[in-house]
């Protein structure tokens, strides 16, 4: 999908304070996170302090801040999932690809957070990517998981490139 410019992102908005959370919403939808620049531009067109816009945006785990890997690996860490080996799957992960929860590997392509509950319990432990749910992962699964998807993901690279 390509990005809406922001300034079509606020159209219709500008001087509402109101619409500050549904505003960060649509742009965190349209380009993955929310920059330091959106969240001027935000602050001025809407008529809101930048430290307000910027507590609202750092408030709820929703929105991110930095920009995520092309694959976005979720972990839950609830207590189904932690009793049921959920720490095992994150240090996988981070082992596998070589970040740490919150990083992007260097090439883009993967990264990785942990959140409190994903509220899927009876399928735990389990992991979300890219919207899809992954349940009663193991550390094996989660590494062909892995492998599968840097696999899919540099072919995609490759094709694109060739274009």
């Amino acid at each position: 999908m390509e990005p809406l410019p922001l300034e079509k992102i606020l159209e219709g908005r500008r001087s509402q304070p109101h619409q500050l959370i549904e505003a960060l919403q649509d742009i965190q939808e349209h380009y993955g996170y929310i920059s330091k620049e959106a969240m001027k531009t935000v602050s001025q067109e809407l008529g809101v302090p930048l430290i307000e816009v910027y507590r609202v945006a750092s408030f709820y785990k929703a929105f991110k801040l930095k920009p995520c890997g092309r694959t976005h690996l979720v972990m839950c860490m609830g207590t189904a999932c932690h009793v049921r080996g959920a720490r095992l799957l994150l240090e996988q992960a981070s082992r596998q690809l070589g970040i740490e929860p919150g990083q992007v590997t260097p090439d883009g392509i993967f990264s990785i957070e942990f959140v409190n509950c994903l509220g899927t319990c009876a399928l735990a432990p389990i992991i979300r990517q890219d919207g899809s749910y992954h349940h009663h992962m193991t550390p094996g699964k989660l590494r062909k998981l892995i492998d599968s998807l840097r696999n899919h993901k540099t072919q995609e690279h490759a094709y694109a490139q060739a274009k």
